[in-house]
């Protein structure tokens, strides 16, 4: 099924189910065309999720019309670069952004298997494919953010401090986030999987986000726990200082337990506190 009949059966489900409008659902492909690369697995077809061989595509998920805000977010789900998440960080998030009026769109990207272009391309296909709809969609190209959990979130940083300005996002929300790459502090699956377990020293540094901001570099919240053993605090902690040297206006909120990976599950300890200041974060953006 073409993008075009995708758009116009999602316009359709929004005319015709305006008050379930948060529970419509549209998946679309990303790559008509062919993919742009390759991770070594994903030529073979067909794609089979039980192999973490994941066909890139968006779901859509659109505000009601009387609460549509015009912003929109691209959310990343987690998984250490080899596997997703896509529930608890993903889908079962959209609810939260659609009553705010948040458009929100969940990609399922392929994984790296040491060549970061697959996730990296996929994520700034999904912003370019959201602003080139953003008419469509009811979205201002100008404020489509970013979201991410654990290595997602390393995938989200890196489309912040590295993309050009057809693709970077106007703000970022980092849940937990793989920052460094830094033995130190790193999580060493996302890195291995990222760029391999022999990465030369300037690939390190280029994926340590932490090290590639600049004062180009959207605003930003980091939500995590002071006890995550999985992804060090360092690794957000490091980034909200890098964000305050370039003048970035950032947020940093850090519970006092709850591990690693708690996404939206309401178990979290904090959960309501999270909202509350995710909320107040999102609502003082201009």
């Amino acid at each position: 099924m073409n993008t075009k009949r995708i758009i116009g059966m999602l316009l359709l489900a929004g005319v015709l189910c305006t008050t379930m409008n948060a529970q419509q659902t549209v998946d679309i492909d990303l790559w008509e065309q062919g993919l742009p690369n390759s991770n070594g697995i994903d030529m073979t077809q067909p794609f089979d999720d039980a192999r973490q061989n994941f066909k890139p595509s968006i779901r859509v998920y659109l505000p009601e019309r009387d609460k549509a805000n015009g912003r929109c977010i691209v959310c990343l789900p987690g998984g250490g670069y080899s596997h997703l998440a896509m529930e608890h960080e993903g889908y079962q998030w959209a609810p939260f952004f659609n009553e705010r009026g948040y458009a929100f769109v969940v990609l399922k990207y392929r994984m790296p298997h040491g060549v970061p272009d697959v996730p990296v391309s996929d994520a700034q296909e999904a912003l370019r494919l959201v602003r080139s709809h953003a008419a469509e969609w009811g979205i201002d190209a100008d404020k489509v953010g970013i979201m991410g959990s654990s290595a997602g979130g390393h995938l989200a940083s890196t489309i912040a401090t590295h993309s050009d300005m057809l693709t970077a996002p106007a703000f970022q929300i980092l849940f937990y986030p793989v920052i460094t790459f830094d033995y130190a502090y790193t999580h060493k699956g996302s890195r291995h999987g990222l760029i391999g377990e022999n990465a030369a020293e300037e690939m390190v540094k280029l994926y340590s986000n932490e090290l590639q901001v600049t004062s180009q570099t959207p605003p930003a919240i980091m939500l995590l726990s002071d006890d995550d053993t999985a992804v060090p605090p360092q690794n957000s902690i490091n980034y909200y200082l890098a964000l305050k040297h370039h003048g970035i206006p950032a947020s940093l909120h850090v519970y006092p337990s709850g591990g690693h990976g708690w996404g939206c599950r309401t178990n979290f300890r904090y959960h309501t506190q999270m909202l509350a200041d995710l909320s107040a974060w999102l609502e003082q953006l201009k």
